[in-house]
């Protein structure tokens, strides 16, 4: 199960489909600001296996939804996916838990690739590795 946190409803909406058409993965729930992402998932904190951040939102930030994550249960992965993933970004979003970042514009393939990796059965498929700087 994935959550998604985007602030552009299109956007949001051209994802849940390309994560179900390629990954085979049903997005759960979606929210545009930090305070509904933090609520969600702290919520349902045993019903989601993968936490899809940006990090402009609508209100608050991705890195407080990253901040409010980092106690979270073994086989759970967040990941960052934005427009700015500059280096300082990258190592902001890895030190707050984050298991890898993608860029939208240039990594939005490997991000599908991650995604379909963790559809594997029983968990045995391992998430491709991220890309790094």
């Amino acid at each position: 199960m994935i959550y998604l946190v985007e602030d552009d409803a299109a956007l949001r909406s051209s994802l849940i489909a390309m994560i179900k058409e390629s990954a085979q993965l049903e997005v759960s729930g979606s929210s545009g600001t930090e305070q509904e992402a933090c609520d969600w998932l702290q919520r349902h904190s045993a019903d989601w296996r993968l936490a899809v951040v940006d990090l402009f939102l609508l209100q608050g930030s991705g890195l407080g939804v990253l901040s409010s994550l980092r106690e979270r249960q073994t086989g759970q992965k967040i990941v960052v996916l934005t427009n700015y993933a500059t280096p300082d970004i990258r190592r902001r979003a890895l030190a707050l838990g984050a298991d890898a970042v993608f860029d939208k514009g240039r990594e939005l393939q490997d991000f599908l690739a991650y995604c379909s990796a963790l559809s594997g059965s029983d968990n045995k498929a391992q998430p491709a590795p991220a890309p790094s700087d």
